[in-house]
């Protein structure tokens, strides 16, 4: 089952001229082939002469080239360097992507890495369990903050006013019979998983599915970050979730010496 929310490339969103161009790229480095102008024109709706600007700019800058032809462009040394370096440099990632391999192969079920943005989470980084019945979500998907255990977590480290402002705005969506939408009710949630140093998202944010997840310790500072583990109601219940925290709490910590070691003091308060 997918669940998860992309960017729609051939849009161009962007709420600047920057991200339009970088939205432009996007589209252009997913593509296998040569672009011309008037294949973008026909693929994302928008003005010629506006796409042609765009080019040039991208052009002038390195990011793409014209090919001889003078109708079709590619990506630029300039943009093939980013992404290299990207990928030489992408040791962070690859450390806590180990991690969490590592979390999935011990509890035989998907693991997560999220953050807070806004009052949705965000998942920065996933693993599947190889489970043959599971819950399908990319990196980079987004879920409500007060349906999921993560996003539970994270806003029980706030002050209750910080957390009403986040939420009191806009009626919460229901997303399944067991999704909390009175904030009152949040609110002693909130304190139990505060107290308890653990959140449960029992059914909340889709029917038969079950979330455990713990902060990543953030030293001298108020975490934005979670791993989590993920499961179907058949294999995972509320009453498992204690039987899971040890091996959630172990990668919290291997998470969190890493996050350290890109800190200026590389400094940690995780044991």
């Amino acid at each position: 089952m997918d669940l998860s929310r992309e960017t729609d490339p051939a849009a161009l969103n962007g709420d600047t001229p920057t991200m339009r161009l970088f939205a432009l790229l996007e589209l252009i480095a997913s593509k296998d082939q040569l672009v011309s102008l008037q294949g973008l024109v026909e693929e994302t709706g928008m003005p010629k002469p506006t796409l042609h600007r765009m080019l040039q700019q991208l052009e002038s800058a390195g990011l793409l080239i014209r090919q001889s032809d003078g109708r079709h462009y590619g990506t630029g040394s300039r943009l093939r360097r980013l992404a290299e370096n990207l990928l030489l440099n992408a040791t962070h990632h690859g450390a806590r992507h180990a991690v969490l391999r590592s979390l999935v192969d011990e509890l035989g079920e998907s693991c997560n890495i999220t953050t807070l943005s806004g009052n949705e989470v965000v998942y920065l980084d996933r693993v599947e369990t190889p489970e043959p019945l599971r819950f399908y979500l990319r990196a980079g998907s987004r879920v409500p903050a007060h349906c999921s255990a993560s996003g539970k977590m994270i806003l029980s480290q706030m002050l209750p006013a910080q957390r009403r402002k986040l939420l009191a705005h806009a009626p919460l969506k229901r997303c399944t019979p067991n999704t909390v939408t009175d904030l009152d009710t949040l609110e002693e949630e909130f304190r139990r998983v505060r107290r308890d140093g653990f959140s449960l998202d029992d059914e909340e944010f889709l029917p038969g599915l079950v979330c455990v997840a713990v902060l990543v310790p953030a030293a001298g500072a108020r975490s934005n970050m979670c791993v989590a583990v993920q499961a179907p109601a058949v294999r995972l219940t509320a009453d498992k979730a204690l039987q899971v925290l040890p091996a959630l709490q172990r990668a919290a910590a291997a998470i969190s010496r890493i996050e350290a070691e890109g800190t200026p003091d590389g400094s940690t308060d995780s044991p």
